[in-house]
């Protein structure tokens, strides 16, 4: 017997009554058979949906899919659910963070994941905690961009704007036909790394400063990371609405 903590990323229906699910962990993404868990009667039912992170106890069996035994539930995540824009951003941050995870296993890609899904579910701003994830990912891709000088030259004054194509930060003298920036976006991108997003208790940022934010770094995963992930094509519908 096994016992993982770890959050629901997918279900798929198997045989009349069952499913298998799809566990991101500390360790990386495990599946297993939840036999009778489509049931309503079955104790796995509630405990194997997605989005649900849970202390998961399983059978280990060669060469096939393990089998789900219990699932004590952690944090059902009931605010998001509730949410039809929660829901879709924390869907993101799942198949994101599930992606990062077979490029770079290390349990801070799980950690930062059930932070931002955290304060997401107490009513923070979703886009801000999505973009902060976005930003800290980029380390365990090993594209970070460059937020301490000009992408371009070095020089560490004169900043003035900052691109996604053209990789960070883009001082005065590099600037050519990139759009400008408030300062603000400028600092609070860089600020945004190096944040302990458990440690956040106030989150107030403008809905122009989210913007340019959200535009850089979609540009910059677009060039820099080779990610195609469905859910961004519906976040990216939602936002236009």
């Amino acid at each position: 017997m096994e016992l993982i903590e770890g959050i629901v990323l997918s279900e798929t229906l198997y045989g009349e009554t069952s499913k298998i699910i799809n566990i991101l962990t500390k360790d990386g993404i495990v599946g297993v058979v939840a036999k009778g868990s489509r049931t309503l009667k079955s104790q796995l039912r509630i405990g194997t949906t997605k989005l649900t992170l849970a202390n998961f106890s399983m059978k280990k069996k060669d060469d096939k899919l393990s089998l789900l035994v219990t699932s004590d539930i952690i944090n059902n995540f009931t605010s998001i659910k509730k949410d039809i824009n929660k829901i879709s951003y924390a869907a993101y941050l799942l198949e994101l963070a599930s992606q990062v995870m077979k490029q770079s296993k290390t349990e801070e890609v799980y950690n930062l994941l059930i932070s931002a899904l955290n304060k997401i579910n107490e009513g923070f701003d979703y886009r801000v905690i999505t973009n902060i994830i976005e930003l800290k990912y980029l380390e365990y891709l090993g594209v970070l961009p460059i937020l301490d000088c000009c992408s371009t030259c070095g020089s560490k004054t004169n900043i003035v704007t900052l691109s996604g194509t053209r990789g960070g930060y883009i001082c005065k003298n590099c600037l050519t036909n990139d759009p400008i920036v408030k300062e603000k976006t400028i600092k609070l991108i860089r600020m945004f790394y190096y944040l302990d997003i458990d440690k956040i208790e106030k989150l107030e940022i403008s809905d122009e400063i989210t913007q340019e934010i959200n535009v850089f770094l979609d540009s910059y995963y677009d060039l820099y990371t080779g990610l195609y992930l469905k859910t961004k094509f519906f976040l990216n519908k939602i936002k236009r609405w």
